[in-house]
């Protein structure tokens, strides 16, 4: 059975994904990485760089774990979801400016920028995912979210590649390190590109579930979210998700934020880290969609069991790849966890937001959604730190890396715990 035209409200909801893909692809996946350890921290050890990356990326999840809950209560006013969005959609966009502005060797206000510029991409990303509820009914939500991760992928290529266009076109593609003014150029086309995908939402989504006004709307919404919290472990099946959640969407966020560092300290060239990036954005829009129509014929919960399977050989595999005997091979390994991460990285975000979506009450979006984020974020902040911990310590990222298949390992094995037809939509 094919899924039902795409209404005006879930299209404007899956043309985000595209535009605000894009920032994960530049600026946390590939080139603000490359550009913090090779020009803005290029005086610093390769492992301190490295470190240091990760260290701003778990600030920058647990201001996100801070900020999540008060800000999905206030979304869950009605007509509010989509101020409070804008907001931090604004806030990202200005800080992902203002990245263009660091010179050499200024690491710190590089960082600085970058946290912020992270927070405003993933705070508005709470009340992103809360829309879900508004804009699709429970039995298209695993099509619908999974159109939002591989429309995401590949629409974001788009951006990616003018970027790429401006890094070659620097005349350095030759080069170990990342041109920096192309780097920052890059910074700007990614802001512009978010900005216009911005508007189809803006105009033609709106809220449908939400509870009502009250002349003191963040007393009451915090005193809502001390109800949800409350009842919350009431909920097993909700509870019970959100704890495996934790420890597996950890080790998924973990390889995507850390693996262009990883590749570059394993001494692979610009070049290569960006095509392999790109490789995985083209594989991961099918596989994201093919997830989702897999959905329709087996239980959300076993597909994320199989993709959570397959990220615990990823990091076995990365584990080994110092040891691999030559440059050449160490090459084809990357180059086969790039297809894995490809394959699996969508489906398991997109049906995690979605079958998280059917478990909850649909006038509760934000709050819930903002406790998924929460979980989410203090979880990221756990494995880029671990990362950064254990390879300052031993002097190599690899036994971090090791570190995340505990985290699969256990998240598995919580998520198996979860009984069949919870659903509540």
């Amino acid at each position: 059975m094919r899924i039902p035209t795409i209404t005006r409200q879930e299209l404007s909801w899956i043309l985000y994904d595209v535009g605000n893909s894009a920032f994960v692809l530049v600026m946390i996946t590939t080139v603000m990485p490359l550009y913090f350890k090779d020009v803005a921290a290029h005086n610093l050890p390769e492992a301190t760089s490295t470190a240091y990356w990760g260290y701003a990326n778990s600030l920058a999840a647990l201001l996100l774990a801070l900020m999540a809950l008060p800000l999905g209560a206030l979304g869950d006013i009605r007509d509010n979801k989509k101020r409070v969005f804008l907001a931090l959609v604004l806030l990202g966009i200005i800080f992902t400016l203002l990245l263009a502005t660091p010179q050499s060797e200024q690491w710190l206000t590089c960082l600085c920028y970058f946290v912020l510029a992270r927070v405003g991409w993933a705070g508005a990303n709470i009340l992103y995912d809360a829309f879900l509820v508004d804009v699709a009914a429970a039995k298209r939500m695993d099509q619908i979210s999974a159109y939002g991760f591989g429309w995401g992928y590949i629409g974001s290529v788009v951006p990616f590649l003018a970027v790429i266009a401006l890094i070659l076109g620097a005349g350095e593609s030759g080069n170990q390190a990342i041109p920096a003014h192309a780097a920052r150029t890059g910074f700007l086309v990614v802001a512009v590109w978010w900005s216009l995908f911005t508007l189809p939402l803006w105009r033609n989504v709106q809220q449908h579930h939400g509870v009502a006004a009250s002349r003191q709307p963040l007393r009451n919404s915090l005193r809502r979210l001390r109800e949800t919290l409350r009842d919350i472990r009431g909920q097993r099946p909700v509870f019970l998700f959100l704890l495996a959640y934790f420890c597996y969407i950890d080790g998924v966020d973990t390889i995507i934020t850390m693996a262009t560092a990883y590749g570059r300290e394993l001494h692979f060239n610009t070049n290569l880290l960006i095509a392999v990036v790109l490789f995985i954005q083209v594989i991961a829009f099918p596989f994201a969609l093919l997830y989702g129509r897999l959905s329709k014929q087996f239980h959300t919960r076993n597909i994320l069991l199989c993709g959570i399977g397959i990220y615990g050989f990823i990091t076995l595999v990365a584990f080994l790849i110092p040891s691999a005997p030559g440059h050449d091979v160490k090459v084809a390994l990357f180059w086969s966890l790039a297809f894995l991460v490809g394959s699996s990285m969508g489906g398991i975000q997109a049906l995690s937001r979605s079958y998280f979506a059917k478990l909850i009450p649909a006038h509760k979006s934000g709050e819930f959604f903002g406790l998924y984020n929460v979980v989410g974020k203090f979880s990221a902040i756990l494995g880029p730190f671990m990362v950064g911990l254990i390879g300052t310590l031993t002097g190599h990222s690899r036994w971090g890396v090791l570190s995340i298949l505990l985290l699969f390992v256990i998240g598995a094995w919580l998520l198996r715990r979860m009984p069949a037809g919870v659903e509540n939509h």
